[in-house]
Protein backbone atom coordinates (compact mmCIF):
# COMPACT_ATOMS: atom_id res chain seq x y z
CA UNK A 1 0.00 0.00 0.00
CA UNK A 2 1.37 3.38 -0.95
CA UNK A 3 1.76 5.53 2.16
CA UNK A 4 1.07 9.22 1.54
CA UNK A 5 1.64 12.43 3.44
CA UNK A 6 -0.95 15.03 2.43
CA UNK A 7 -0.60 14.11 -1.23
CA UNK A 8 3.10 13.23 -1.09
CA UNK A 9 4.13 9.61 -1.53
CA UNK A 10 6.71 7.94 0.69
CA UNK A 11 9.19 8.12 -2.18
CA UNK A 12 8.72 11.87 -2.43
CA UNK A 13 8.74 12.52 1.31
CA UNK A 14 12.08 10.88 2.12
CA UNK A 15 15.30 12.46 0.91
CA UNK A 16 16.51 9.38 -0.96
CA UNK A 17 19.58 11.20 -2.25
CA UNK A 18 20.77 11.50 1.32
CA UNK A 19 19.91 7.87 2.06
CA UNK A 20 21.76 6.64 -1.05
CA UNK A 21 24.81 8.75 -0.17
CA UNK A 22 24.77 7.19 3.30
CA UNK A 23 24.64 3.66 1.83
CA UNK A 24 27.41 4.33 -0.69
CA UNK A 25 29.75 5.60 2.03
CA UNK A 26 28.99 2.55 4.17
CA UNK A 27 29.75 0.24 1.23
CA UNK A 28 33.02 2.03 0.48
CA UNK A 29 33.96 1.73 4.14
CA UNK A 30 33.16 -1.98 4.26
CA UNK A 31 35.23 -2.96 1.22
CA UNK A 32 38.15 -0.88 2.47
CA UNK A 33 37.94 -2.45 5.93
CA UNK A 34 38.33 -5.79 4.17
CA UNK A 35 41.26 -4.41 2.15
CA UNK A 36 43.00 -3.37 5.36
CA UNK A 37 42.94 -6.97 6.69
CA UNK A 38 43.33 -8.77 3.33
CA UNK A 39 46.73 -10.15 4.33
CA UNK A 40 44.89 -12.57 6.64
CA UNK A 41 43.50 -14.30 3.49
CA UNK A 42 40.10 -14.62 5.15
CA UNK A 43 36.87 -14.27 3.13
CA UNK A 44 35.03 -10.97 3.34
CA UNK A 45 32.14 -12.48 5.30
CA UNK A 46 34.28 -14.32 7.85
CA UNK A 47 32.59 -13.17 11.05
CA UNK A 48 35.77 -13.68 13.03
CA UNK A 49 37.39 -10.81 11.09
CA UNK A 50 36.67 -7.11 11.13
CA UNK A 51 35.04 -7.11 7.71
CA UNK A 52 32.61 -9.84 8.81
CA UNK A 53 31.84 -8.08 12.08
CA UNK A 54 31.34 -4.80 10.26
CA UNK A 55 28.82 -6.49 7.95
CA UNK A 56 26.77 -7.42 11.03
CA UNK A 57 27.02 -3.83 12.29
CA UNK A 58 25.87 -2.59 8.87
CA UNK A 59 22.80 -4.84 8.90
CA UNK A 60 21.88 -3.72 12.42
CA UNK A 61 22.47 -0.08 11.40
CA UNK A 62 20.01 -0.51 8.53
CA UNK A 63 17.55 -1.93 11.05
CA UNK A 64 18.04 1.11 13.27
CA UNK A 65 17.54 3.44 10.31
CA UNK A 66 14.31 1.71 9.30
CA UNK A 67 13.00 1.78 12.87
CA UNK A 68 13.67 5.52 13.17
CA UNK A 69 12.00 6.21 9.82
CA UNK A 70 8.97 3.95 9.96
CA UNK A 71 8.29 3.00 13.59
CA UNK A 72 8.97 6.03 15.78
CA UNK A 73 7.07 9.24 15.32
CA UNK A 74 9.47 12.10 14.49
CA UNK A 75 7.67 14.21 17.10
CA UNK A 76 8.99 12.13 20.01
CA UNK A 77 12.59 13.31 19.62
CA UNK A 78 11.99 16.82 20.92
CA UNK A 79 10.14 15.51 23.97
CA UNK A 80 12.81 12.88 24.69
CA UNK A 81 15.77 15.25 24.29
CA UNK A 82 16.30 16.17 27.97
CA UNK A 83 15.89 12.63 29.41
CA UNK A 84 18.24 11.26 26.72
CA UNK A 85 20.77 14.05 27.37
CA UNK A 86 20.79 13.42 31.14
CA UNK A 87 21.00 9.65 30.63
CA UNK A 88 23.98 9.99 28.32
CA UNK A 89 25.70 12.32 30.82
CA UNK A 90 25.35 9.61 33.46
CA UNK A 91 26.94 7.11 31.07
CA UNK A 92 29.77 9.52 30.24
CA UNK A 93 30.61 9.91 33.93
CA UNK A 94 30.11 6.22 34.71
CA UNK A 95 32.49 5.05 31.97
CA UNK A 96 35.36 6.92 33.65
CA UNK A 97 34.99 4.66 36.70
CA UNK A 98 33.50 1.48 35.20
CA UNK A 99 34.89 1.47 31.67
CA UNK A 100 37.96 -0.28 30.33
CA UNK A 101 41.25 1.38 29.46
CA UNK A 102 41.88 1.41 25.71
CA UNK A 103 45.19 3.06 24.73
CA UNK A 104 45.10 5.47 27.67
CA UNK A 105 41.42 6.40 27.26
CA UNK A 106 38.71 5.25 29.68
CA UNK A 107 35.78 5.78 27.33
CA UNK A 108 34.54 2.26 26.56
CA UNK A 109 32.13 -0.12 28.26
CA UNK A 110 32.81 -3.76 27.53
CA UNK A 111 30.13 -6.46 27.60
CA UNK A 112 31.77 -9.71 26.53
CA UNK A 113 32.76 -9.33 22.85
CA UNK A 114 30.85 -6.05 22.51
CA UNK A 115 32.30 -2.62 23.26
CA UNK A 116 30.24 0.53 23.56
CA UNK A 117 31.45 4.14 23.61
CA UNK A 118 28.99 6.65 25.17
CA UNK A 119 30.84 9.56 23.52
CA UNK A 120 29.46 8.42 20.15
CA UNK A 121 25.85 8.92 21.25
CA UNK A 122 26.57 12.08 23.24
CA UNK A 123 26.67 14.01 19.96
CA UNK A 124 23.08 12.89 19.31
CA UNK A 125 21.79 13.86 22.76
CA UNK A 126 23.58 17.22 22.68
CA UNK A 127 22.20 17.97 19.20
CA UNK A 128 18.65 17.15 20.32
CA UNK A 129 18.81 19.35 23.42
CA UNK A 130 20.39 22.21 21.49
CA UNK A 131 17.59 22.00 18.91
CA UNK A 132 14.95 21.88 21.66
CA UNK A 133 16.35 24.86 23.59
CA UNK A 134 17.10 27.01 20.55
CA UNK A 135 13.67 26.39 19.00
CA UNK A 136 11.90 27.87 22.02
CA UNK A 137 9.87 30.95 20.92
CA UNK A 138 11.57 33.25 23.44
CA UNK A 139 15.12 32.07 22.75
CA UNK A 140 17.59 34.75 21.68
CA UNK A 141 21.26 33.91 21.37
CA UNK A 142 22.10 37.57 21.99
CA UNK A 143 20.57 37.18 25.47
CA UNK A 144 23.42 36.40 27.87
CA UNK A 145 21.26 33.95 29.86
CA UNK A 146 20.33 31.97 26.77
CA UNK A 147 23.94 32.02 25.57
CA UNK A 148 25.18 30.69 28.92
CA UNK A 149 22.59 27.89 28.89
CA UNK A 150 23.61 26.96 25.36
CA UNK A 151 27.28 27.02 26.33
CA UNK A 152 26.58 24.74 29.30
CA UNK A 153 24.69 22.24 27.12
CA UNK A 154 27.74 21.96 24.87
CA UNK A 155 30.44 22.40 27.49
CA UNK A 156 29.37 19.88 30.16
CA UNK A 157 29.58 16.70 28.03
CA UNK A 158 32.66 18.08 26.29
CA UNK A 159 34.50 18.48 29.62
CA UNK A 160 33.43 15.03 30.81
CA UNK A 161 34.71 13.50 27.56
CA UNK A 162 38.01 15.32 28.06
CA UNK A 163 38.10 13.68 31.49
CA UNK A 164 37.99 10.33 29.68
CA UNK A 165 41.14 11.39 27.74
CA UNK A 166 39.06 11.22 24.57
CA UNK A 167 40.39 14.43 23.01
CA UNK A 168 39.15 13.70 19.49
CA UNK A 169 35.51 13.25 20.49
CA UNK A 170 35.69 16.36 22.67
CA UNK A 171 37.09 18.43 19.82
CA UNK A 172 34.03 17.60 17.70
CA UNK A 173 31.97 19.73 20.09
CA UNK A 174 33.81 22.83 18.86
CA UNK A 175 31.86 22.38 15.61
CA UNK A 176 28.63 23.33 17.36
CA UNK A 177 29.77 26.93 17.16
CA UNK A 178 28.75 26.84 13.47
CA UNK A 179 25.21 26.05 14.63
CA UNK A 180 25.26 28.99 17.02
CA UNK A 181 26.60 31.22 14.25
CA UNK A 182 23.71 30.20 11.97
CA UNK A 183 21.26 31.08 14.73
CA UNK A 184 22.65 34.58 15.23
CA UNK A 185 25.90 34.33 17.19
CA UNK A 186 28.31 37.10 16.25
CA UNK A 187 31.06 36.14 13.84
CA UNK A 188 33.51 37.70 16.27
CA UNK A 189 33.25 34.54 18.38
CA UNK A 190 34.59 32.52 15.47
CA UNK A 191 37.37 35.05 15.04
CA UNK A 192 38.16 34.87 18.78
CA UNK A 193 38.50 31.08 18.67
CA UNK A 194 40.75 31.33 15.63
CA UNK A 195 42.88 33.96 17.38
CA UNK A 196 43.26 31.76 20.46
CA UNK A 197 44.57 28.94 18.27
CA UNK A 198 47.03 31.31 16.53
CA UNK A 199 48.33 32.67 19.85
CA UNK A 200 48.73 29.16 21.29
CA UNK A 201 50.70 27.94 18.27
CA UNK A 202 52.79 31.14 18.01
CA UNK A 203 53.73 30.91 21.69
CA UNK A 204 54.84 27.30 21.29
CA UNK A 205 56.72 27.74 18.01
CA UNK A 206 58.11 31.27 18.43
CA UNK A 207 57.85 33.07 21.78
CA UNK A 208 55.36 34.86 24.06
CA UNK A 209 56.76 38.15 22.77
CA UNK A 210 55.94 37.26 19.15
CA UNK A 211 52.43 36.23 20.19
CA UNK A 212 51.74 39.55 21.88
CA UNK A 213 53.04 41.47 18.87
CA UNK A 214 50.63 39.47 16.69
CA UNK A 215 47.81 40.18 19.15
CA UNK A 216 48.50 43.93 19.11
CA UNK A 217 48.66 43.97 15.30
CA UNK A 218 45.34 42.12 14.90
CA UNK A 219 43.52 44.28 17.47
CA UNK A 220 44.89 47.47 15.88
CA UNK A 221 43.60 46.36 12.49
CA UNK A 222 40.16 45.55 13.97
CA UNK A 223 39.90 48.99 15.58
CA UNK A 224 41.07 50.67 12.36
CA UNK A 225 38.44 48.85 10.30
CA UNK A 226 35.67 49.79 12.75
CA UNK A 227 36.76 53.36 13.32
CA UNK A 228 36.14 56.44 11.22
CA UNK A 229 39.84 57.45 11.42
CA UNK A 230 41.10 54.41 9.53
CA UNK A 231 44.34 55.89 8.19
CA UNK A 232 45.16 57.51 11.53
CA UNK A 233 44.91 54.18 13.31
CA UNK A 234 46.86 52.40 10.56
CA UNK A 235 49.70 54.95 10.54
CA UNK A 236 50.13 55.31 14.30
CA UNK A 237 49.34 51.66 14.93
CA UNK A 238 51.82 50.61 12.27
CA UNK A 239 54.55 52.77 13.77
CA UNK A 240 53.86 51.34 17.24
CA UNK A 241 53.96 47.76 15.93
CA UNK A 242 57.23 48.52 14.13
CA UNK A 243 58.63 49.91 17.37
CA UNK A 244 57.67 46.91 19.51
CA UNK A 245 58.92 44.55 16.78
CA UNK A 246 62.33 46.22 17.00
CA UNK A 247 62.21 46.61 20.79
CA UNK A 248 64.24 43.44 21.62
CA UNK A 249 67.03 44.59 19.30
CA UNK A 250 66.89 48.20 20.60
CA UNK A 251 66.90 47.05 24.22
CA UNK A 252 69.90 44.82 23.57
CA UNK A 253 71.78 47.80 22.09
CA UNK A 254 70.80 49.99 25.04
CA UNK A 255 71.85 47.45 27.67
CA UNK A 256 75.07 46.77 25.75
CA UNK A 257 75.90 50.49 25.78
CA UNK A 258 75.05 50.94 29.47
CA UNK A 259 76.58 47.71 30.76
CA UNK A 260 79.88 46.68 29.11
CA UNK A 261 79.97 42.94 28.48
CA UNK A 262 76.22 42.47 28.91
CA UNK A 263 75.58 42.03 25.19
CA UNK A 264 77.75 38.90 25.23
CA UNK A 265 75.90 37.24 28.10
CA UNK A 266 74.86 33.63 27.45
CA UNK A 267 75.20 30.25 29.14
CA UNK A 268 78.88 30.06 28.13
CA UNK A 269 79.83 33.51 29.39
CA UNK A 270 82.92 33.57 31.59
CA UNK A 271 82.03 33.72 35.31
CA UNK A 272 84.31 36.71 35.86
CA UNK A 273 82.24 38.76 33.38
CA UNK A 274 79.02 37.78 35.15
CA UNK A 275 80.48 38.66 38.56
CA UNK A 276 81.67 42.01 37.22
CA UNK A 277 78.14 42.86 36.08
CA UNK A 278 76.69 41.68 39.40
CA UNK A 279 79.04 43.98 41.26
CA UNK A 280 77.23 46.93 39.73
CA UNK A 281 73.62 46.79 40.92
CA UNK A 282 72.53 49.11 38.12
CA UNK A 283 73.98 46.88 35.41
CA UNK A 284 72.71 43.70 36.99
CA UNK A 285 69.18 45.19 37.17
CA UNK A 286 69.21 46.16 33.48
CA UNK A 287 70.29 42.70 32.36
CA UNK A 288 67.37 41.16 34.27
CA UNK A 289 64.75 43.28 32.47
CA UNK A 290 63.34 41.48 29.45
CA UNK A 291 61.79 43.21 26.42
CA UNK A 292 58.63 41.18 27.08
CA UNK A 293 58.17 42.91 30.45
CA UNK A 294 58.65 46.32 28.83
CA UNK A 295 56.08 45.51 26.14
CA UNK A 296 53.53 44.33 28.72
CA UNK A 297 54.14 47.46 30.84
CA UNK A 298 53.64 49.78 27.85
CA UNK A 299 50.44 48.08 26.74
CA UNK A 300 48.91 47.81 30.18
CA UNK A 301 49.74 51.45 30.86
CA UNK A 302 47.73 52.40 27.77
CA UNK A 303 44.72 50.15 28.49
CA UNK A 304 43.06 52.41 31.13
CA UNK A 305 43.25 55.33 28.68
CA UNK A 306 41.58 53.35 25.87
CA UNK A 307 38.90 52.00 28.20
CA UNK A 308 38.15 55.58 29.35
CA UNK A 309 38.00 56.76 25.72
CA UNK A 310 35.72 53.85 24.82
CA UNK A 311 33.30 54.72 27.63
CA UNK A 312 33.32 58.45 26.97
CA UNK A 313 32.90 58.02 23.19
CA UNK A 314 30.62 54.99 23.52
CA UNK A 315 33.02 53.10 21.29
CA UNK A 316 32.27 49.45 22.03
CA UNK A 317 34.91 48.18 19.61
CA UNK A 318 37.83 49.90 21.37
CA UNK A 319 36.61 48.74 24.78
CA UNK A 320 36.23 45.13 23.66
CA UNK A 321 39.67 45.19 22.03
CA UNK A 322 41.22 46.46 25.27
CA UNK A 323 39.59 43.62 27.20
CA UNK A 324 40.55 41.16 24.46
CA UNK A 325 44.17 42.20 24.84
CA UNK A 326 44.06 41.36 28.56
CA UNK A 327 42.46 37.98 27.80
CA UNK A 328 45.03 37.33 25.07
CA UNK A 329 47.96 38.06 27.40
CA UNK A 330 46.48 35.69 29.99
CA UNK A 331 46.23 32.98 27.32
CA UNK A 332 49.82 33.56 26.18
CA UNK A 333 51.17 33.22 29.71
CA UNK A 334 48.93 30.18 30.31
CA UNK A 335 50.15 28.33 27.23
CA UNK A 336 53.10 26.77 29.02
CA UNK A 337 50.85 25.53 31.84
CA UNK A 338 48.22 24.17 29.42
CA UNK A 339 50.80 22.43 27.27
CA UNK A 340 52.90 20.91 30.06
CA UNK A 341 50.38 20.33 32.86
CA UNK A 342 46.97 19.93 31.19
CA UNK A 343 47.83 17.96 28.04
CA UNK A 344 49.04 14.40 28.46
CA UNK A 345 52.51 13.32 27.38
CA UNK A 346 51.39 11.54 24.19
CA UNK A 347 49.31 14.59 23.22
CA UNK A 348 52.29 16.91 23.74
CA UNK A 349 54.51 14.69 21.62
CA UNK A 350 51.97 14.59 18.78
CA UNK A 351 51.63 18.39 18.79
CA UNK A 352 55.41 18.83 18.85
CA UNK A 353 55.81 16.52 15.86
CA UNK A 354 52.95 18.24 14.01
CA UNK A 355 54.41 21.72 14.58
CA UNK A 356 57.90 20.58 13.61
CA UNK A 357 59.30 21.12 17.10
CA UNK A 358 60.56 17.53 17.15
CA UNK A 359 61.30 14.86 14.57
CA UNK A 360 60.11 11.39 15.54
CA UNK A 361 59.41 9.30 12.41
CA UNK A 362 59.68 6.02 14.31
CA UNK A 363 57.80 7.11 17.43
CA UNK A 364 54.66 9.25 17.76
CA UNK A 365 55.13 10.43 14.15
CA UNK A 366 55.19 6.88 12.81
CA UNK A 367 51.45 6.61 12.10
CA UNK A 368 51.29 9.86 10.18
CA UNK A 369 54.53 9.17 8.33
CA UNK A 370 53.32 5.75 7.15
CA UNK A 371 49.88 7.15 6.33
CA UNK A 372 51.34 9.85 4.09
CA UNK A 373 53.57 7.28 2.40
CA UNK A 374 50.51 5.12 1.70
CA UNK A 375 48.43 8.00 0.32
CA UNK A 376 51.31 9.40 -1.70
CA UNK A 377 52.14 6.01 -3.23
CA UNK A 378 48.59 5.73 -4.57
CA UNK A 379 49.24 8.37 -7.21
CA UNK A 380 46.35 9.42 -9.45
CA UNK A 381 44.27 6.23 -9.63
CA UNK A 382 45.87 4.05 -6.96
CA UNK A 383 47.53 0.64 -6.98
CA UNK A 384 44.25 -1.19 -7.37
CA UNK A 385 41.90 -2.86 -4.94
CA UNK A 386 43.70 -5.27 -2.57
CA UNK A 387 47.05 -4.30 -4.10
CA UNK A 388 48.17 -1.74 -1.55
CA UNK A 389 51.49 -2.77 -0.01
CA UNK A 390 51.38 -0.37 2.95
CA UNK A 391 47.85 -1.54 3.66
CA UNK A 392 48.27 -5.27 2.99
CA UNK A 393 51.38 -5.64 5.13
CA UNK A 394 50.04 -3.55 8.01
CA UNK A 395 52.59 -0.72 8.00
CA UNK A 396 49.90 1.76 9.06
CA UNK A 397 48.49 1.10 12.56
CA UNK A 398 44.70 1.41 12.98
CA UNK A 399 44.30 1.30 9.19
CA UNK A 400 40.73 -0.03 9.41
CA UNK A 401 39.62 2.55 12.01
CA UNK A 402 41.18 5.99 12.44
CA UNK A 403 43.48 5.69 9.40
CA UNK A 404 41.11 4.07 6.91
CA UNK A 405 41.44 7.06 4.58
CA UNK A 406 45.03 6.06 3.82
CA UNK A 407 43.71 2.69 2.61
CA UNK A 408 41.46 4.58 0.19
CA UNK A 409 44.38 6.76 -0.90
CA UNK A 410 46.78 3.91 -1.57
CA UNK A 411 44.40 1.58 -3.42
CA UNK A 412 42.14 4.12 -5.15
CA UNK A 413 44.53 7.06 -5.48
CA UNK A 414 43.69 10.74 -5.77
CA UNK A 415 40.53 9.93 -7.73
CA UNK A 416 39.23 7.65 -4.98
CA UNK A 417 40.03 10.20 -2.25
CA UNK A 418 38.28 12.93 -4.25
CA UNK A 419 35.17 10.76 -4.71
CA UNK A 420 34.98 10.00 -0.99
CA UNK A 421 35.43 13.65 -0.02
CA UNK A 422 32.85 14.77 -2.60
CA UNK A 423 30.36 12.26 -1.19
CA UNK A 424 30.83 13.79 2.25
CA UNK A 425 30.53 17.29 0.83
CA UNK A 426 27.31 16.30 -0.94
CA UNK A 427 25.94 14.77 2.27
CA UNK A 428 26.71 17.89 4.31
CA UNK A 429 25.31 20.16 1.60
CA UNK A 430 22.14 18.08 1.33
CA UNK A 431 21.60 18.19 5.09
CA UNK A 432 22.02 21.97 5.14
CA UNK A 433 19.78 22.32 2.09
CA UNK A 434 16.98 20.35 3.76
CA UNK A 435 17.52 22.14 7.08
CA UNK A 436 17.18 25.57 5.47
CA UNK A 437 13.92 24.54 3.78
CA UNK A 438 12.36 23.34 7.03
CA UNK A 439 9.60 25.34 8.64
CA UNK A 440 10.35 24.11 12.16
CA UNK A 441 13.28 25.68 14.01
CA UNK A 442 13.88 22.39 15.81
CA UNK A 443 14.51 20.59 12.51
CA UNK A 444 16.74 23.35 11.18
CA UNK A 445 18.92 23.54 14.29
CA UNK A 446 19.18 19.76 14.55
CA UNK A 447 20.15 19.56 10.87
CA UNK A 448 22.96 22.06 11.38
CA UNK A 449 24.14 20.04 14.39
CA UNK A 450 24.30 16.88 12.26
CA UNK A 451 26.19 18.66 9.49
CA UNK A 452 28.64 20.19 12.00
CA UNK A 453 29.40 16.81 13.62
CA UNK A 454 30.04 15.13 10.27
CA UNK A 455 32.19 18.05 9.09
CA UNK A 456 34.35 18.05 12.25
CA UNK A 457 34.94 14.30 12.03
CA UNK A 458 35.81 14.60 8.35
CA UNK A 459 38.12 17.60 8.84
CA UNK A 460 39.97 16.17 11.85
CA UNK A 461 40.30 12.61 10.54
CA UNK A 462 41.54 13.47 7.05
CA UNK A 463 43.73 16.26 8.45
CA UNK A 464 45.23 13.69 10.81
CA UNK A 465 46.02 11.16 8.05
CA UNK A 466 47.78 13.74 5.86
CA UNK A 467 49.76 15.34 8.69
CA UNK A 468 47.80 18.58 9.10
CA UNK A 469 46.30 17.65 12.48
CA UNK A 470 47.72 15.82 15.50
CA UNK A 471 46.83 12.15 15.88
CA UNK A 472 43.96 12.21 18.37
CA UNK A 473 41.97 9.12 17.48
CA UNK A 474 38.70 9.91 15.74
CA UNK A 475 36.78 7.76 13.21
CA UNK A 476 35.88 8.71 9.66
CA UNK A 477 32.04 8.76 9.62
CA UNK A 478 30.47 5.60 8.14
CA UNK A 479 33.81 4.37 6.74
CA UNK A 480 35.80 3.43 9.85
CA UNK A 481 35.38 0.05 11.48
CA UNK A 482 33.30 0.02 14.65
CA UNK A 483 29.73 -0.57 15.74
CA UNK A 484 29.48 2.38 18.16
CA UNK A 485 30.57 4.85 15.51
CA UNK A 486 28.36 3.37 12.77
CA UNK A 487 25.29 3.19 15.01
CA UNK A 488 25.92 6.68 16.34
CA UNK A 489 26.12 8.30 12.91
CA UNK A 490 23.18 6.26 11.63
CA UNK A 491 20.92 7.41 14.45
CA UNK A 492 22.23 10.98 14.20
CA UNK A 493 21.52 11.15 10.47
CA UNK A 494 18.24 9.26 10.30
CA UNK A 495 16.61 11.28 13.06
CA UNK A 496 17.16 14.25 10.79
CA UNK A 497 15.85 12.38 7.73
CA UNK A 498 12.73 11.46 9.73
CA UNK A 499 12.27 15.07 10.87
CA UNK A 500 12.74 16.24 7.29
CA UNK A 501 10.17 13.71 6.08
CA UNK A 502 7.70 15.12 8.61
CA UNK A 503 8.45 18.62 7.32
CA UNK A 504 7.55 17.58 3.79
CA UNK A 505 3.94 17.06 4.85
CA UNK A 506 3.55 20.80 4.49
CA UNK A 507 4.94 21.41 1.02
Amino acid sequence: MDETFHGRSLKQAIDWKLVICYMVLIFIGWINIYASIHSDNAPMLDFATRSGKQFVWILTAFGLAGTILFVFSPRIWEGMSIPVYLGVLVLLVAVIFLGIDVKGSRSWFEFGPIRFQPAEISKISTSLVLAMVMSHPNYKISNIKDLLITGAIIGIPMLVILGESETGSALVYVGFIFVLYREGLSGWWLAAIGMCIVLFIATLTASPYASIVILVAVLTLIVALNNGNFFKWIIFGGLFILFISLLPWLWKLFVGAMVPGASALNENTDITVINTIKDGAHGFFLTKIKPLYILIAICFAAIPYYIFKAISNRDLCVGLCALSFIAGVVLVFSTDFIFNDVLQEHQRKRIEVLLGLKEDPSGVGYNVNQSMIAIGSGGLVGKGYLNGTQTTFGFVPEQSTDFIFCTVGEEWGFVGCAVVILLYVFMIWRILHDAERSRETFTRVYGYCVASCIFMHLFINIGMTIGLMPVIGIPLPLLSYGGSSLWGFTVLLFIFIALDREEKKYF
